[in-house]
């Protein structure tokens, strides 16, 4: 069999096998309602051109539904960088298309002031292919994690912009009460409404636990070895949670200072290594035991898979409304290099990158 033919083979058979799991996607507007715009980022004195499409038909009006229960409005908080610039675009883009209330979203973006790329060049980008997308940028000074950042079994983990979930208390105004933190590696197949309506009841986040996970190994043995650390989760019952999805009452967060028992943990971490990831640790020795509950389907992570061996992952077990690629493979880099997961093609539905054409 011609190779170009088994390629356009195993396409369809993994078109029709995200069809089947993803009845949503059915309704996915054609190619024929979307538009080029394109803008060039100045990086590192190199110029790169992102060109993306706009499709119109993620900006739907309200749905009557909207104006009857008086929805407030939806606050998103998410990064800008160049590397997952195309997939935080892809991320808005899959809210925005599954929302019965589009309009009632604000986005909240988080960019790096020492960044090569010009904040008005993301708001001039933004608006070119989300017209109608409320939205504000603001700078977060990488200078604050200074002496905080210690090394970590991932480079990207290292970056000052993986931290500012820590200040969003801070960066953002004292009027917005409550948060949805997205990271840049993530699709929403459902109303993102109904992660906003979750109940945090007493607790400051709310995110979907995962209780049977091994906790201990998240941190070193000089950290379990020490009492004067591991008796921080005296009386608690831990599990791990994954940051890359978490709703956040800011108003709690300011009210107990948890930025700055962050920030303890961290300044602890680069003098006795008490852990060997990024900025997961200091949350769950802060958060983890008092979490308000959050259904599974709001975080199917994980799918980045190995990227060392080429791995795969499949999904868990039950219903999806967020697919998330945490883990060392990403799924735009996974397409351009044609070496895609079958759950890529997920993702690929909701790319606005006009190379990917």
């Amino acid at each position: 069999m011609p190779s170009s033919i088994f390629k356009l083979s195993s396409f369809l058979v993994a078109s029709m096998a995200i069809i089947f799991l993803f009845p949503s996607l059915h309704s996915f507007p054609p190619a024929e309602a979307i538009r080029s715009s394109s803008l060039l980022l100045i990086t590192h004195n190199s110029i790169h051109q992102f060109s993306y499409k706009k499709s119109t038909r993620a900006f739907k009006n309200n749905a009557i539904q909207c104006e009857s229960h008086q929805t407030s409005s939806i606050h998103i908080a998410m990064t800008l960088d160049v590397a997952y610039l195309r997939g935080t675009i892809a991320a808005v883009h899959s809210i925005l298309h599954h929302s019965l209330c589009p309009k009632n979203i604000f986005f909240h973006f988080i960019v790096d002031s020492d960044s090569d790329t010009d904040t008005d060049l993301y708001q001039s980008l933004l608006k070119s292919i989300f017209p109608s997308l409320t939205f504000k940028i603001y700078i977060f000074d990488p200078k604050i994690m200074r002496h905080r950042i210690s090394s970590s079994v991932r480079q990207p983990l290292e970056q000052p912009l993986n931290y500012a979930r820590n200040y969003l208390a801070h960066l953002l105004e004292p009027s917005v009460q409550k948060v949805i933190y997205l990271d840049s590696d993530l699709v929403v197949v459902d109303d993102i409404s109904k992660l906003w309506m979750t109940n945090l009841d007493t607790r400051a986040i709310g995110a979907p636990e995962y209780c049977h996970t091994n906790f201990t190994k998240y941190f070193t043995t000089n950290f379990w070895s020490e009492n004067r650390f591991s008796k921080t989760f005296n009386g608690r019952k831990p599990c791990y949670f994954n940051t890359g999805v978490m709703i956040i009452d800011l108003v709690k967060w300011r009210q107990n200072g948890y930025t700055k028992k962050i920030e303890r943990w961290m300044e602890i971490q680069r003098d006795h290594r008490i852990y060997e990831l990024g900025s997961l640790p200091p949350f769950l020795l802060v958060f983890a035991g008092h979490v308000a509950p959050v259904e599974h389907r709001w975080n199917q992570h994980g799918l980045g898979g190995d990227n060392a061996n080429g791995s795969c992952r499949d999904m868990h077990p039950g219903p999806t409304s967020l697919l998330h690629w945490s883990g060392g493979g990403k799924p735009w880099l996974r397409l351009d290099s044609n070496l895609p997961c079958p759950l890529d093609w997920v993702w690929a539905q909701y790319d606005l990158y006009k190379h990917s054409l």
